[in-house]
């Protein structure tokens, strides 16, 4: 399996989309559980990293600093 790199305030697609029709989300919390919010209507959900990085299909833009 891949190692895939992650930051804070990237935008990633996941390979299920939300239930609003988008597919962008962005990280707006790291740690044990990720907090992601889906960039169409704004809701966002905390899930185990564990889970998160299975889900995760690819990072679509990384925030810069």
């Amino acid at each position: 399996m891949e190692l895939k790199e992650f930051g804070l305030n990237d935008v990633v697609e996941m390979k299920k989309p939300h239930p609003c029709g988008t597919n962008r989300w962005k990280i707006i919390r790291l740690g044990m559980d990720i907090r992601i919010k889906c960039e169409g209507c704004g809701h966002s959900v905390l899930i185990p990293r564990r889970e998160f990085s299975r889900k995760m299909k690819k990072i679509l833009s990384k925030h810069e600093e």
